[in-house]
């Protein structure tokens, strides 16, 4: 198993969320590199160099909500897909969606996973911890 740590992009607007992913990091000790993005939109324009945030390697892993303002989860997915560059990357979608059509749609652009947001931060924790279990057995081309 490697140590090495792979960047993660996180692209969630509810800042509730953000704050929940960030403390089951913390109380995981994940020390992933982790760049957040407030919809598909904002995703994309970092993703391709675009942004004001610097992008200094591309993430190995997404972690994407559906329901977003200006570009949902996947519209942004369906994006990435296309894009030589980017089509390669682990995207999990982490949502409160559990509409079949949100899943079939998911699934269908090649998620790693389809996780539904826990109620508990508890749930959530234990969620997070095995994700991180999961990348870390994971190997990733380098480019």
């Amino acid at each position: 198993m490697s140590d090495k740590l792979v960047n993660i992009l996180l692209v969630e607007d509810d800042e509730v969320d953000v704050m929940n992913v960030k403390r089951a990091f913390k109380k995981n000790n994940i020390t992933n590199p982790l760049n957040v993005c407030n919809n598909g939109f904002e995703a994309l324009q970092f993703l391709r160099g675009e942004s004001e945030i610097p992008l200094l390697e591309i993430p190995k892993i997404i972690l994407l909500d559906i329901n977003m303002p200006k570009m949902g989860g996947i519209e942004f997915l369906s994006e990435i897909r296309k894009d030589e560059k980017l089509k390669n990357i682990s995207v999990f979608i982490m949502t409160t969606s559990n509409e079949d059509k949100d899943k079939l749609d998911a699934y269908n652009l090649n998620v790693a996973g389809y996780i539904l947001k826990p109620l508990s931060m508890e749930r959530f924790i234990e969620a997070v911890s095995t994700l991180n279990n999961y990348w870390k057995l994971c190997e990733f081309p380098e480019n």
